[in-house]
């Protein structure tokens, strides 16, 4: 399996998220998640074609964006060739705040608006068992410090919701689903605010994991047109 984790730097004014992740968000996942049958390289969004060459999506199993101040950076001609690829079969995780990414926003066709607040205990459910993403994850666990995200969250509706997230203040949100779009795979996860431990949480990680194999693709590049068809039969 091949895996790119994409970020936009945004975080790199934040000295706390720099203390977090000293080399960068996406490398803190990457470290996690290399092992023998996943390759893992990383992007950014100040690379070639913000990170997304076709070269590199060609070779691109699952897709993992992390991003906050970058969301809307994105070209549009880059983000209709990502959403190309995703039709066409790579799988797409989408972190935290990438629900306000351009890509993550025209394959919802929704606003994906939500409610915020910093800094709160998050406790979150796993209430799909037996879903291949939740496999070996605790029923439910704690982050003592997680950005809260409220419903209602402007996405429409999954085709399963495999995660219930829980804040101080009494805030509910829909922290993990999954949908299909044409050939591609798309799990969205909420944890993962910049500053904040998520991405070293043990329940967390193996999460991640998790997604990656279930978004990887049996078949990928599958070419998206519209031929006209010879009947089969006379």
């Amino acid at each position: 399996m091949k895996v790119l984790v994409w970020d936009d730097d945004s975080y790199l004014n934040n000295p706390a998220a720099i203390d977090m992740h000293p080399n960068g968000i996406r490398n803190t996942i990457a470290n996690f998640l290399k092992c023998d049958d996943i390759e893992v390289t990383t992007a950014v969004l100040s690379d070639e074609d913000c990170g997304f060459t076709e070269e590199v999506l060609r070779e691109t199993d699952v897709l993992i964006i992390w991003s906050h101040g970058g969301n809307e950076k994105i070209p549009d001609p880059i983000v209709e060739r990502v959403w190309t690829h995703i039709l066409g079969g790579m799988g797409l995780i989408a972190l935290h705040s990438s629900h306000f990414n351009k890509i993550f926003r025209k394959l919802m066709g929704t606003s994906c608006t939500l409610k915020w607040r910093m800094n709160v205990k998050e406790r979150l459910w796993t209430i799909a068992p037996n879903h291949p993403i939740a496999q070996g994850v605790d029923e439910t666990f704690a982050l003592e410090a997680e950005e809260m995200y409220g419903e209602p969250f402007g996405i429409p509706n999954p085709d399963e919701v495999l995660f219930l997230g829980w804040f101080a203040g009494g805030e509910v949100f829909r922290s993990g689903c999954t949908f299909t779009r044409e050939n591609g795979k798309i799990f969205y996860f909420q944890p993962g605010h910049e500053d904040n431990a998520a991405y070293y949480n043990e329940n967390i990680q193996k999460i991640i994991k998790n997604a990656v194999k279930w978004a990887c693709p049996l078949r990928k590049n599958i070419v998206l047109d519209c031929p006209l068809q010879e009947p089969l039969e006379q």
